[in-house]
């Protein structure tokens, strides 16, 4: 049931409680993970291996808890490929949250490796 006292978009973020993240996506390409920080804290990662010179295998997207329902994976995703498609590189997915982001957002799919293009949403 829905607590009528809070405010709702139709994503189901409670925005009563969702102020908005100064949120900074940092790629360290050592430790191979996008990084989503608030401050010096990370909140959020996506890891992924590097398959080639010009492709990146993207693994799976976590976020700490109190920080979801805040958009900060989707954030966190749209910076990771933009970082991506600037570097000139292609993706294989395999996270679904990626997927489903792609997915909702063809601008993207250009950047999905045809021959290695990972996991697909289910029909």
């Amino acid at each position: 049931m829905t607590d009528p006292t809070k405010s709702t978009t139709n994503k189901g973020i409670d925005t009563s409680r969702a102020e908005p993240l100064d949120l900074t996506v940092i790629n360290d390409e050592q430790a191979g993970v996008y990084g989503a920080f608030v401050g010096d804290r990370e909140i959020a990662g996506l890891p992924y291996t590097v398959a080639g010179p010009d492709r990146l295998v993207l693994l799976a997207t976590s976020v700490f808890p109190e920080f979801r329902h805040r958009g900060v994976g989707t954030e966190l995703v749209r910076r990771a490929l933009d970082d991506i498609r600037t570097r000139g590189k292609t993706v294989t997915i395999m996270c679904p949250i990626v997927r489903s982001f792609v997915d909702d957002n063809p601008r993207y799919a250009d950047l999905i490796d045809a021959r290695h293009p990972g996991v697909t949403r289910p029909r």
